[in-house]
This record gives C-alpha cells, structure tokens and sequence, in this order.
C-alpha cells in the first residue's frame, strides 16, 4: 500500500502564493515521476506539473513562470509552490506518484485525496 497526503491547500486573493506538499509512504521502492493535477469544478483532471525523480519540472503553458514544483527524494516528498494565483487556478489539486513498489516490478499511478484551491479575485 502506497499513502500520498497533500496539503497547504487554502483561500487566497489573486495575486497570492499557496505551497502544497505531498507525503508518499508506505511500500515504495522508489518513485519514478511525481505530479500535481488540477480538477475545476464540471472539468477533467489535467496536469499542472510534473517532475521525473531527479529531473526537471515541466508545466503546463498556464502556469509556466508562476508555478514551480519541486522533490525531495530523501522524504518521498513533492512540492508546489504557486505564486501570482489566479482566479482560474482554483480547484482541488491532486498529488499523483509513479511508484515503484520493488525490484523488477512495474511501477504504480497513485493518488492523494486532494486539496482545494480557492481563488477570489
């Protein structure tokens, strides 16, 4: 069983910052890609950024020069930080991980529960 636990979610006007974080643990080997999507209300779940284990970030074009997301490998954490939010930033932002859970063994897409991201403008 793989764990993810975000947090730092929260209401902000526009123009404030937000940094999210989210924990993996349990039986992890070793996390190949982690990642945060976001979910509008009535829309699909789309990527915000992602980053592979020891990589660089990439971002979708809405976020890019606003948005940073970054890793600790030592903690199995990643991080968000959101920076000039905007109103369309708003939704429930998911903390999605490809873990491997061990040798020779395929990694796994796992999911946190979310947090929500409330911008008012």
């Amino acid at each position: 069983q793989v764990q993810l636990v975000e947090s730092g979610g929260g209401s902000v006007q526009a123009g404030g910052s937000l940094n999210l974080s989210c924990a993996a643990s349990g039986s992890i080997f070793s996390i190949n890609y982690m990642g945060w999507y976001r979910q509008a209300p009535g829309k699909q779940r789309e990527l915000v950024a992602g980053i592979m284990s020891g990589g660089t970030g990439n971002y979708a074009d809405s976020v890019k020069g606003r948005f940073t997301i970054s890793e600790d490998n030592a903690k199995n954490m990643v991080y968000l930080q959101m920076n000039s939010l905007k109103p369309e930033d708003a939704g429930v932002y998911y903390c999605g991980t490809d873990v491997q859970p061990g040798v020779a063994r395929p990694p796994r897409r796992h999911w946190g529960q979310g947090t929500q991201v409330t911008v008012s403008s």
